[in-house]
């Protein structure tokens, strides 16, 4: 008498070992205060929402090597993206349907072992790495940028001037726009 299908045995087997097959390590469940795991742990850091749609959008523009119309990126205060794929687009079906949000992270290959890829890691452009994963049946994109192509595009931070400063153009008064760490004037939290 079998007491289990050995057929879906070795399917879970598979599933378990398969480096391709392998589902992300569990998390613990965090408080409403938290950010998510892959922030607070992993170090990854939000990069946009990719929202698919079929209806052309005004300030779309085409990416004719991937056969994907994109708009929203470059001018969306939230990093929401639109897209809107041809049907030669090489995407997987679910990203075609479903939202994505992107992350980037400094080592794509680290990110990715154990996830289940949809798809092969691709480079879209000089100096991009990215790679599709699912998790819990949603879309995630990860993309590693080149250090230098990194350094080149990093946001600058607020930082307290080292003597007197004017008031700027938002009427802020000893911050100054500057590479490093903010840190408020003297007597104000």
């Amino acid at each position: 008498m079998r007491l289990f299908d050995t057929g879906a045995h070795e399917a879970a087997r598979r599933e378990e070992t398969h480096p391709r097959m392998r589902k992300a390590p569990p998390c613990t469940r965090r408080q409403d205060h938290e950010a998510p795991a892959a922030i607070a742990r992993d170090g990854w850091r939000f990069h946009h929402l990719g929202l698919p749609t079929t209806a052309p959008r005004p300030d779309e523009y085409y990416l004719a090597s991937l056969d994907i119309h994109v708009a929203g990126f470059e001018t969306s205060p939230f990093g929401v993206q639109w897209m809107r794929f041809g049907p030669n687009a090489p995407v997987h079906e679910l990203v075609r349907r479903v939202p994505h949000l992107a992350f980037e992270v400094d080592d794509l290959d680290a990110a990715i072992e154990g996830r289940r890829l949809l798809g092969s890691v691709t480079s879209p452009s000089a100096g991009v790495r990215v790679a599709m994963i699912v998790d819990d049946g949603a879309p995630i994109e990860l993309l590693e940028f080149a250090k230098q192509r990194k350094a080149r595009h990093r946001a600058p931070r607020l930082e307290r001037a080292s003597g007197p400063t004017e008031r700027g153009a938002s009427g802020a008064s000893g911050i100054t726009v500057r590479r490093g760490r903010w840190t408020p004037p003297r007597g104000r939290v």
